[in-house]
């Protein structure tokens, strides 16, 4: 066995035996992979701080714009979605998953490549056993407020 094969088999990490915190950080130590969408899309910063927060950063460009020439709002609605739902997910236990139940966004101004990265920072709100609550704000390279979301999840075991 080669000296690689066997540090990638020390560093091999099992999901099922970490919480969500754990996992997330795994993820972001390259110890479990990513989310494929955060290719797709180009997120360039990931971050969960502490239990029941997480960031998500994303620079514009013009793959990202809708026809009216501004950031589609797909997009803003995947960053969301994204900071919300992992800062759920780094609430879960062992064995725990989730997924969610909705999503209600607010659109507040345009972004476009001039606006700066994108930060959204997502927050739980409340976490029950079986239903969590969470939000995040989307704020444009100047820091001001261009988008929010608040979702809930289903939280299963």
């Amino acid at each position: 066995m080669t000296e690689s094969a066997t540090k990638t088999q020390l560093d091999a990490v099992d999901p099922l035996t970490l919480d969500g915190f754990e996992q997330l950080h795994a993820m972001l130590e390259g110890r479990l992979p990513t989310a494929p969408i955060a290719e797709t899309l180009g997120f360039v910063g990931f971050e969960v701080p502490e239990r029941g927060t997480a960031i998500f950063e994303l620079d514009p460009e013009l793959r990202h714009y809708n026809p009216i020439g501004s950031v589609h709002g797909g997009v803003f609605a995947t960053l969301l979605d994204s900071a919300c739902g992992c800062a759920v997910h780094s609430t879960l236990a062992v064995g725990e998953g989730y997924t969610s139940l909705d999503l209600t966004v607010k659109f507040l101004r345009p972004v476009t490549v001039d606006s700066g990265r994108l930060r959204a920072v997502g927050t739980v709100l409340q976490r029950g056993r079986r239903t969590a609550l969470a939000e995040a704000k989307l704020y444009d390279g100047r820091g001001k407020l261009a988008a929010y979301a608040s979702s809930s999840c289903m939280i299963f075991s």
